[in-house]
């Protein structure tokens, strides 16, 4: 008799689940690190005189370059070495770099300070979703990696709840001279505020228990890019439009995430401890719900039969997304204007689930990290390093006036969102063929054993 694979009992043990917990803590945790500087755009801009497109860059390159470049080589790592110390290493990096952008002085510093936190979050989630695609069996992995996933919106909403109230009152408050440090301003304070107790989670992580991996032939964990390219290139269609269509909704996502403060702030005369409770109320409500609906939908298109669930799902967002971005700058109602970024949020949201249990399902066992970490390249480099600035750069030398930031967002997302549909939309066929070729191989494998 066939026994079952080993995955199917540990997903529903109790280690699987603390385990995810924990990891949901600590994307949690950086998405907190690296959301809190949207609320500091004025008091930054005005301190250090900066312009948008500065702004912008601290938002996007400056985060971006290494967490997208470093992604690949640390995931090669967690396809071979242990995937929690890689993780809990990476917490120690970017609590620290976090803090130290508090000590920047010019934007040089900060732009480099935002460089080391970039470096620190590269190590994350190219493990964490290897090690919950062995936590987890299939017909439980969307919704799982939607839970883990789900902190990206916890992690903002927290950032702009807690944030927002914490900068006013820093802002308001006169500084005390730290010692070794000198005289710090308000937003300095908040980096210090927000960095640090990330320690504590890197402590937590120490007593998640390293899953088993899935077996698979030991000779093709040591391939390097030559490999993963050389396996992507038998299946084109399925990888190349999954990381172009999920970029484009991820840039959607990233530009608005970076830029809904300010628009706030300069188009409805809002305080930033008025705009981050808002926001942050928005996101963690419609950011997490969206991502947790996106996941179950996903399981559910699977269960009744569609193996090209994930994409199907994620073909809604990018539809639902096209008039939501367009109409943005159009409504002059704050109420409106709330409604539709409660909208954004869940449906920006809802695709990223399936984005990641599609590289998990399309992808064999031992190649799972480092695929994972190509797919965050992708969306990372495009939606995080060029959505914010290319917003920058349209309301700096394209409109030549800050208040149009919300036209240059409209822009932005109003292009991005039907490409992404249509990408995902030719790209249902391969997933389906890649989807069966994989759980052949998976039974062939099985029977073997």
């Amino acid at each position: 008799m066939a026994t079952q694979p080993k995955n199917i009992e540990v997903g529903t043990s109790l280690s699987s689940w603390y385990g995810l917990a924990i990891l949901f803590i600590a994307y949690t945790v950086s998405f907190v690190d690296r959301t809190i500087l949207s609320l500091l755009v004025e008091p930054i801009k005005a301190d250090l005189y900066l312009s948008d497109t500065q702004i912008s860059l601290l938002h996007g390159l400056a985060f971006a370059i290494f967490y997208t470049f470093l992604g690949i080589p640390i995931a090669r790592l967690a396809d071979q070495r242990s995937r929690k110390l890689i993780i809990t290493t990476g917490i120690c990096v970017w609590s620290i770099m976090t803090a130290a952008c508090g000590l920047a002085g010019r934007f040089s510093t900060l732009f480099l300070a935002r460089v080391g936190v970039g470096i620190g979050e590269a190590a994350l989630s190219p493990a964490a979703y290897s090690m919950i695609s062995d936590m987890f069996p299939k017909n439980k992995l969307g919704l799982a990696l939607s839970l883990y996933s789900s902190g990206v919106y916890v992690g903002a909403g927290l950032a702009f709840i807690i944030g927002g109230l914490a900068v006013e009152a820093a802002l308001q408050l006169r500084m005390p001279e730290l010692p070794l440090i000198g005289i710090v301003d308000g937003w300095q304070v908040i980096f210090f505020i927000v960095g640090l107790p990330g320690l504590l989670v890197a402590l937590l992580m120490l007593t998640v228990k390293e899953p088993a991996r899935a077996k698979t032939a030991s000779k093709d964990s040591y391939y390097g890019l030559t490999y993963i390219f050389q396996f992507i290139a038998k299946e084109p269609a399925t990888f190349l439009l999954h990381f172009i269509g999920y970029s484009l909704l991820g840039l959607i996502f990233n530009t608005f995430l970076a830029w809904a403060p300010t628009f706030f702030i300069r188009a409805y005369s809002l305080s930033a401890g008025e705009v981050g409770p808002l926001l942050g109320i928005l996101i963690l409500i419609f950011g997490g719900s969206g991502m947790v609906v996106g996941g179950m939908h996903t399981d559910r298109l699977r269960r009744a039969g569609n193996i090209s669930a994930p994409f199907t799902s994620s073909r809604l967002a990018g539809i639902c997304l096209t008039p939501i971005c367009l109409l943005m700058p159009l409504t002059e109602s704050i109420n409106a204007t709330v409604a539709l970024f409660a909208l954004l949020f869940f449906f920006s949201a809802f695709p990223f689930g399936a984005a990641a249990s599609a590289i998990q399902v399309a992808t064999p066992p031992h190649l799972r990290a480092q695929m994972s970490a190509l797919y965050l390249f992708c969306l990372n480099l495009i939606g995080i390093g060029f959505g914010p600035t290319l917003v920058a750069l349209i309301t700096d030398y394209g409109f030549e006036d800050i208040s149009k930031v919300g036209w240059s967002m409209a822009i932005v997302g109003g292009i991005a969102a039907p490409l992404s549909a249509v990408i995902l939309h030719y790209g249902i066929p391969a997933l389906a063929q890649t989807t069966q070729r994989r759980e052949q191989e998976e039974r062939l494998k099985n029977d073997q054993s």
